[in-house]
């Protein structure tokens, strides 16, 4: 029994021992001493952080956003028939142009020739049956209501031709616009009925150009104002003129659509194509626009830092549109202010700092 006290002892002041020698024998103190001379070194040798400055001036900006858009054609439509019937003749070429009120297709009518043709000679037989009792009238053979029978007979036959000429310009097919048309879906002596696609035609020049800005920007947005926009398809940049504002905001996305139109006699721009569209909106003639790694946010706002007596001074700014590589700065700065937009990691306030380069603020 006295011989497991004893061991319990001798462990109990071996473990003491090392602790001792741990944090309090001659190794540890020189090891804090070293410790305590690196961080004095360090203080000495650290010096100021090296930054580079702007000064801050005031300048020109446009107020400007970038979306996304369609090509849609000036005008465009499903070309079909008003009537069935067994095609007799097409008169266009696939991916041609056509003008305005040509001949495209031709649907089977001999019938309603003939029928026309049969009513031609009704007509002319009223015709005379409607003269000789208008002299009749005139001398009392007859009496007025046989008049007014031969006259309503005639009239009624004219209307039938009527109708029937009617019936048959609905077997002929024209364009309603210029343009360019497509693909046919249609081949000769196949039937053609009101329901069937004859082919679409396109008229793409000028183009519209239909996209969507956000709706804090409707202010700034006017008929007539500009846009610059490239398609996939082509390497030039294109512009175009808004010719009309949707009057109402759209509830789920919170933006007015607008409508542009392209100068595209060259026929580059094609009906469906997409387009990235520059629009700008606004010119501010005097305002602060700041590198955006010079700015700070945090949950208050945003801050900056800027350079006085050798020191990084903490500044609290309002800030506004952002571009590319830019922010406005709408409150906080002030033309002449040394603004540090480099080295911001190591920015802490009162930082001691030295301005290795003033850059131009372009």
């Amino acid at each position: 029994m006295k011989q497991k006290y004893i061991i319990y002892t001798l462990l109990a002041l071996l473990i003491a021992y090392l602790i001792y020698n741990k944090f309090y024998g001659t190794k540890a103190k020189e090891m804090q001493a070293a410790a305590a001379a690196g961080i004095k070194k360090g203080k000495k040798g650290g010096g100021p952080v090296p930054v580079n400055v702007m000064i801050v001036k005031d300048t020109a900006f446009n107020t400007a956003i970038d979306v996304t858009g369609s090509i849609s054609a000036n005008e465009q439509v499903e070309l079909r028939s008003s009537t069935a019937g067994n095609i007799t003749g097409i008169y266009f070429k696939e991916g041609s142009l056509v003008k305005k009120g040509q001949l495209l297709v031709k649907v089977y009518d001999n019938d309603l020739q003939a029928s026309l043709k049969q009513m031609q000679v009704q007509i002319k037989l009223a015709e005379q049956t409607e003269y000789r009792n208008r002299i009749l009238l005139s001398k009392e053979a007859i009496s007025k209501e046989e008049y007014d029978i031969s006259s309503t007979s005639l009239n009624s036959y004219k209307a039938q031709a009527d109708l029937i000429r009617a019936q048959i310009a609905k077997t002929e097919v024209f364009a309603p616009f210029s343009g360019t048309i497509g693909l046919r879906n249609i081949s000769p002596g196949g039937y053609l009925s009101p329901q069937g696609s004859i082919a679409t035609l396109v008229a793409v020049d000028p183009a519209k150009i239909t996209f969507s800005v956000p709706e804090r920007y409707l202010p700034l947005i006017s008929i007539n104002s500009k846009i610059k926009f490239n398609v996939e398809s082509s390497r030039n940049q294109f512009t175009g003129t808004v010719y009309a504002i949707e009057p109402k905001v759209d509830v789920n996305s919170r933006t007015i659509m607008l409508r542009a139109k392209a100068d595209n006699k060259s026929g580059v721009l094609k009906a469906g194509s997409f387009a990235k569209i520059h629009f700008t909106l606004d010119q501010i003639p005097k305002t602060i626009m700041v590198p955006t790694e010079a700015v700070i946010p945090d949950l208050k706002g945003s801050n900056v830092f800027i350079a006085k007596h050798g020191v990084a001074v903490l500044r609290a700014v309002k800030t506004d549109t952002r571009t590319d590589a830019k922010i406005q700065i709408v409150d906080g700065l002030q033309p002449g202010d040394s603004l540090i937009v480099t080295g911001i990691i190591q920015m802490r306030p009162k930082v001691e700092i030295k301005v290795v380069k003033v850059i131009n603020n372009d």
